[in-house]
């Protein structure tokens, strides 16, 4: 048998297998961020997997990157995640929304201020952002303030203790993609001259206060997060130092006891050994466009636990049976990946159908 169907412990979780579904943007929930009405359905088709890792979830107003993205910071965002969460559990499936802060990879059309989005510092990534009037330069953010880092780090905490409120069995903070957290370990991104610029340490800084406020908030043992080192989009670049700044990065998170690290993998494997060895709790792979008939093959030699996917998982709600079976795969349509109705969401057909 494929060894991520056997069962594995993770936290304060018993997961029915070791696959996981990763983070995807659908772009499908309400303007003022609630979920949308199907989402609850989404989800709970895909809970065969051992656990399902939310799309992006904005904890503020500032963090909104995307349109219709959802957020985790008001009374009817924690409802409208409730529905979702209830409808995983009754699945019997484990679900962690994944808190994201676009920083930068924002634009004032999207968000619910209609104010520049913010960042480490004043520098744009030198891209564009698709809005409610189509495609637009994304402008320089502002500058954060050091009592904003600060503030920030609280809006995390507080998004944290609303996903648990809505049901949810964790979070996983983003700090991946060329978002908010991988910004701040960007020399292209942050030329900051106070404690979160400058040296590797300082640059990391606002990530392990992240992790730590949330893990002082709901638990350790509840608390993940996504890395992509290495990560070469939208400006962000890590520089010579990147690989000595995640070695420092992996071994700091890993005295706090963390549930999993989540890395999206960019194909620096040196890299990648010396991260397994310096985590000591779970860790989930991720590697962009694996074959399927290579699934299984990092938890079999040891170098993950989990291993995560994303557009199979999309495609196919009954991911797990078929890969059991050996049945055919559905084929993910790209044109439905972003906004819209059920169609490419929730009705791609199961074996059974």
């Amino acid at each position: 048998m494929n060894p991520v169907l056997n069962p594995i412990r993770m936290g304060r979780y018993m997961l029915a297998n070791r696959l996981v579904m990763a983070a995807m943007t659908r772009s499908r929930a309400s303007y003022d961020g609630t979920p949308g009405e199907l989402a609850a359905e989404y989800y709970a088709q895909r809970a065969g997997v051992g656990l399902i890792v939310t799309e992006g979830t904005q904890p503020s107003d500032d963090a909104q990157g995307y349109l219709t993205t959802p957020g985790i910071y008001t009374p009817a965002h924690i409802a409208g995640w409730r529905k979702i969460t209830s409808a995983v559990h009754d699945k019997g499936g484990h679900i962690f929304v994944q808190l994201m802060h676009a920083g930068r990879m924002s634009h004032p059309d999207n968000t619910p201020h209609h104010r520049q989005g913010v960042a480490p510092s004043a520098i744009a990534p030198g891209t564009g952002m698709f809005t409610a009037t189509g495609m637009q330069d994304i402008p320089a953010p502002r500058e954060l303030t050091t009592e904003e880092v600060r503030q920030t780090v609280a809006d995390f905490r507080r998004a944290a203790r609303s996903a648990i409120e809505a049901g949810a069995d964790g979070v996983e903070i983003h700090g991946a993609n060329a978002y908010l957290v991988q910004q701040f370990f960007a020399p292209s991104a942050n030329a900051r001259t106070d404690e979160y610029g400058g040296s590797i340490e300082n640059r990391a800084r606002f990530a392990i206060e992240v992790a730590s406020a949330i893990a002082g908030e709901i638990g350790a043992d509840r608390t993940a997060i996504r890395l992509s080192p290495g990560t070469m989009t939208w400006g962000i670049d890590e520089g010579g130092e990147g690989p000595d700044l995640y070695r420092y990065l992996a071994a700091e998170l890993d005295k706090l006891g963390l549930a999993y690290v989540h890395i999206m993998h960019q194909g620096n494997e040196p890299l990648l050994a010396d991260i397994r060895k310096l985590w000591h709790q779970t860790l989930i792979l991720n590697r962009p466009g694996r074959p399927r008939d290579q699934i299984g093959a990092d938890v079999a030699s040891g170098l993950a636990d989990l291993e995560a996917y994303g557009q199979m998982v999309l495609a196919n709600p009954d991911f797990v049976v078929r890969l059991k079976t050996h049945a055919a795969m559905n084929e993910a349509d790209h044109n439905t990946y972003f906004g819209g109705t059920a169609r490419g969401y929730t009705d791609y057909p199961a074996l059974n159908d």
